[in-house]
């Protein structure tokens, strides 16, 4: 979770970030709240996928940041 804050804190207003994980990171939700972002999860092949983006800006289009 360190990691995905760390990369927050340096994406570009127009840029988003997608995130894979083996299970559904509930405590980040919060604190991607605090910090003024919107997100989104979805599960694939068993990985749980969170689009991460600043509130106010459209939805994720494109490739984005990952980890």
């Amino acid at each position: 979770m360190e990691r995905i804050l760390e990369v927050l804190d340096m994406l570009p207003t127009n840029d988003w970030l997608r995130v894979r994980h083996s299970r559904e990171p509930y405590p980040l939700y919060s604190l991607l709240r605090d910090m003024n972002f919107t997100w989104s999860t979805s599960w694939q092949g068993g990985e749980c996928i969170i689009l991460i983006w600043h509130a106010g800006s459209p939805p994720p289009e494109g490739t984005g940041r990952g980890l």
